[in-house]
């Protein structure tokens, strides 16, 4: 059998770069989906999604204290989240709610990035990369969850108290 050191550089490297690459693709899509009407569901699906990514805690490689996962969920929740909450506004355009083009929110999006990378690189030197991995998992989760509901709010806001699907 064949033992795969879950410390190795090589994965390290490969983690960071896949993490980089999806970052980089969920920027391009938010930019892009600037042009299309928000909806409840566009707004609800990315954390009901994100959701089956709790099913990698079965492996007992990726687990983590309880009280590592609360406290990185909620600096997703408090800490990153709050630049996306900022930079997202709504309009509403014949009927309709648009995001609001924002040329800080390009900029947003890339400076979580950089800092996500600066301690992900920095903490994977301390654990292992698979927990590692749950670790920023459970803080995109929190971020991710937070905006969204404030996504929802402003929504409603605007839509008034029965928004469609």
């Amino acid at each position: 059998m064949v033992h795969l050191d879950l410390n190795s550089p090589i994965l390290q490297i490969g983690s960071t770069i896949a993490m980089l690459v999806m970052a980089l693709t969920a920027i391009f899509i938010r930019v892009k989906a600037s042009h299309r009407p928000v909806t409840v569901r566009k707004i609800i699906i990315p954390p009901l999604g994100m959701t089956t990514g709790f099913l990698m805690f079965v492996v007992p490689e990726v687990r983590i204290p309880v009280l590592w996962g609360i406290i990185s969920f909620l600096i997703g929740w408090f800490i990153f989240s709050y630049p996306l909450i900022r930079g997202t506004k709504f309009q509403l355009v014949d009927g309709q709610v648009f995001i609001q083009r924002s040329r800080g929110f390009v900029f947003i999006l890339l400076g979580l990035l950089t800092v996500r990378l600066l301690l992900h690189g920095y903490i994977e030197q301390h654990i292992s990369i698979p927990q590692t991995g749950a670790l920023f998992f459970l803080l995109a989760y929190g971020m991710i969850t937070h905006w969204r509901v404030s996504m929802y709010r402003q929504y409603v806001h605007i839509t008034g108290p029965n928004p469609a699907a």
